[in-house]
């Protein structure tokens, strides 16, 4: 088999979602910017150089065989995983959560390069399993260790919503790799009967942003009042939007995280439905093609990978705008490429960087063929 050049592989570089991402990211800058009442410091200055940096990560990890990435996925999940514990040990504490390894340039954090690394370890895992092993109830025995770990570890910084995104991205990857309908409604039972030993092991806060949800109005002026600014934000940007640099909830100051977790209410304040719209059908793009790179590929491996990536990104966007928008509790997951945040923009560009990865080399073999199992 002839192995392509550098040049060829950058060439086999899906253009439409790298422009789509890149689109993203230039929204995400524009967002930042209006944020700041104008200027580029202090986010989006610091926004540009991350992606910078992660673009340059993305575009040479795309170039590496996609087998190179699946034969160290494990090796970089522990690695991932030694972080975590590090953190539990000697992290950063900011906003009262412990989430930070305090590097001095930047702080990191590992719950959001072990969202990728986890994909990579479910798919490893698999990749190589034949029908009837996945048909067999011990088979998932390791598979849940690997989740149940950073699971763990992460609900104790506390970060639910990593937590919950980090559980729902892993039952997606073991749901794709063909396991049985009955064991997973089994699962879902149990899940069922452990939410009440989950609210009452709930920190206080915590419980308090499930009750926010339910009734932001009891407590408009305390707990419901991230909530109640961001819905007020959104729908006083009617359709068309207020304008740039003309959001009153987010320039004046009403509107809190406005460059973080709720920076889809400030822009949405802005440009209005429209430019909310506009947004969402950008991601919707960027799964579309994610999608169908994902199912050229004739790796087994590559498809998992793919479709479990595909499912993050899905949740990261689900979530963060359901979030603001008052349909679901306030969990604290950003939004893709907007919000600000250097561990996530670059963790998310590497991730991208495997895809693009499995899609330059679709054309490999290894691992159980996908044809013979459907």
């Amino acid at each position: 088999m002839r192995f392509l050049t550098v040049i060829e592989k950058i060439k086999l570089i899906e253009p439409h979602l790298l422009l789509s991402v890149v689109a993203v990211v230039f929204v995400g800058l524009v967002a930042l910017y209006s944020a700041a009442g104008g200027t580029i410091s202090p986010w989006a200055s610091k926004q540009f150089m991350r992606f910078t940096v992660g673009f340059s990560l993305m575009i040479l990890i795309s170039l590496v065989d996609i087998r190179f990435w699946r034969t160290y996925s494990y090796t970089l999940y522990f690695a991932s995983l030694l972080l975590l514990v590090f953190v539990e040990i000697k992290g950063h504490i900011g906003m009262g959560a412990q989430r930070w390894i305090d590097l001095g340039v930047f702080h990191l954090q590992p719950s959001e390069i072990m969202k990728v690394t986890l994909i990579m370890a479910l798919a490893h895992y698999f990749h190589d399993k034949s029908p009837f092993e996945i048909s067999r109830l011990k088979t998932y025995f390791w598979p849940l260790i690997l989740v149940a770990l950073p699971c763990a570890l992460v609900l104790r910084q506390p970060d639910l919503g990593t937590m919950l995104i980090l559980a729902a991205t892993g039952a997606v990857v073991v749901f794709m790799a063909g396991i049985q309908m009955w064991k997973v409604m089994t699962v879902l039972g149990l899940v069922g009967l452990s939410l009440p030993a989950l609210w009452f092991n709930m920190h206080d806060y915590q419980k308090k942003r499930v009750m926010t949800f339910l009734n932001p109005e009891d407590d408009p002026l305390g707990s419901g009042y991230h909530i109640m600014q961001s819905k007020i934000s959104i729908g006083s940007g009617g359709f068309w939007g207020k304008g740039f640099l003309k959001g009153t909830q987010s320039q004046l100051q009403f509107l809190p995280e406005k460059q973080t977790d709720f920076i889809f209410a400030h822009f949405s304040e802005e440009f209005g439905v429209f430019g909310g719209s506009l947004l969402i059908l950008l991601y919707g793009l960027i799964i579309a093609i994610a999608l169908k790179m994902t199912l050229e590929c004739k790796s087994y491996y590559a498809r998992l990978y793919g479709i479990g990536f595909i499912a993050l990104f899905f949740f990261y966007v689900f979530i963060n705008i359901g979030m603001v928008m008052g349909l679901l509790p306030v969990v604290g997951v950003p939004l893709p490429f907007m919000s600000y945040g250097g561990t996530s923009m670059i963790s998310l560009l590497m991730g991208f960087g495997i895809l693009f990865s499995a899609s330059v080399h679709r054309h490999l073999r290894f691992g159980r063929s996908y044809n013979q199992d459907y």
